[in-house]
């Protein structure tokens, strides 16, 4: 699949068929119209941030700027995130955006800092707000002229930093009852802005989360041979058991467990009874994630019992890779070279970084890509969920813009006809 200058497959052939070009051109300016005022609801979210399932006032500003667009959004039962239908017929698709912000301190310079002590838009979901909302509002013009063929559903989720993510409430709702595919955009800050990573198959990592509590019986630090060494099982648990992991999965399945937490003890001279740990387990491979739960539960016991410690594993299920359906990714390729021209659109790399969009593809296809957010010759990093993290805001007229057309292409597609 070429998704380089040359023009991809059949998703490509239907943005020139009879009519297509007419209604892309009809969105292009709209959004154009439109990138002041996202630009400028974008600073707003982004200045008032809201963790996940307390994200009260960004679904509000949403919902009152679809409304006044005449629309009919449907609040989500938890009070936070929504969907809104665009158009009629049996086809739909949905654009997908995540609404919450990061327990983060913001760290620019700039007049659009958060506001909100300790919480901060380090991820850009204030970006695929703007996008997704901008998408929606310029596709909103083409039912009148009867240029959208079906309907797009517009997904605002919340909490997608908490696993295992809003998705499942918007799932559980709903939200993707008929549903035929679904699409997102992701800020990447290594991709200049105007140009889209697409990635057929996986583009993400899966990710749960693990925390090991061992307890003893505690003890004096001059007799650790009449107790059991709390904090030295602890260590060598933190050191072994990424190595265990490793030799017992597939290198090729990418599992890493990096540890973000360890906490023991509150004497230097008393062995305590109690310590824990806590991390990430992240892998590339859908097959070996399923299994690895168990494997986790073994392994924490093989290594803990020499020490004469008990060990008990929580391990919370996060979410799958991102798996994107080769079609789908062909149609988000398609879209940005028609939205935006020849070599916008770039290869990327599968990440470790997990998304609940997968879940969402556990039911329909789809697929995300990366929205480039880099200002070109900008030397300084800004890496996600970092409190620096900021965007080159022209990012926010190519997502609308990118999306606008994927919703357009996939309905068309999904059609059985390249003419609307």
């Amino acid at each position: 699949m070429d998704f380089g200058g040359g023009r991809p497959g059949a998703a490509a052939r239907a943005s020139t068929a009879p009519g297509i070009p007419v209604a892309l051109e009809q969105l292009r300016a709209r959004v154009r119209e439109l990138e002041p005022e996202l630009v400028a609801l974008r600073r707003d979210i982004h200045m008032h941030p809201e963790l996940g399932r307390a994200e009260i006032r960004t679904t509000r500003l949403i919902r009152e700027r679809l409304e006044a667009a005449g629309l009919a959004p449907y609040l989500l039962p938890g009070g936070t995130g929504l969907w809104c239908d665009i158009g009629d017929g049996d086809r739909a698709v949905a654009l997908r955006a995540d609404i919450d912000a990061l327990p983060v301190t913001d760290l620019k310079d700039v007049p659009y800092r958060s506001q909100t002590p300790g919480l901060a838009h380090a991820c850009g979901h204030d970006v695929h707000t703007a996008a997704v909302l901008g998408a929606g509002l310029a596709l909103a013009t083409l039912p009148a002229a009867r240029r959208l063929p079906g309907r797009v559903r517009l997904v605002f989720q919340p909490a997608e930093e908490r696993l295992p993510g809003g998705s499942l409430d918007v799932i559980d709702a709903g939200g993707l009852k008929d549903v035929d595919e679904i699409f997102a955009l992701h800020c990447d800050p290594r991709i200049e802005v105007g140009r889209v990573g697409v990635r057929p198959g996986p583009i993400t990592g899966a990710c749960d989360r693990l925390k090991v509590i061992l307890r003893g019986p505690g003890g004096h630090t001059a007799r650790p041979h009449l107790t059991a060494d709390l904090v030295h099982a602890l260590a060598k648990l933190v050191t072994e058991l990424p190595a265990a992991l490793a030799r017992r999965v597939d290198p090729r399945a990418g599992l890493s467990l990096v540890w973000g937490r360890v906490d023991a003890g509150s004497a230097p001279n008393a062995i305590p009874q109690y310590g824990e740990a806590e991390g990430t387990l992240r892998c590339l491979d859908t097959d070996t994630w399923r299994e690895v739960h168990d494997l986790v539960h073994d392994l924490v016991q093989t290594v803990a019992a020499p020490y004469g410690v008990s060990a008990e594993v929580v391990y919370s299920r996060g979410v799958p890779p991102v798996d994107n359906e080769e079609a789908c990714a062909e149609v988000l390729a398609a879209a940005t070279l028609a939205a935006e021209g020849e070599g916008t659109v770039v290869p990327t790399p599968q990440s470790l970084g997990g998304e609940d969009f997968a879940w969402y593809l556990e039911h329909v296809p789809g697929a995300l890509a990366r929205l480039g957010t880099a200002t070109p010759g900008d030397l300084v990093q800004r890496d996600l969920h970092q409190g620096a993290f900021d965007v080159d805001e022209r990012a926010i007229g190519v997502g609308a813009r990118v999306l606008a057309a994927t919703a357009l292409l996939a309905l068309v597609r999904t059609s059985g006809s390249e003419d609307i």
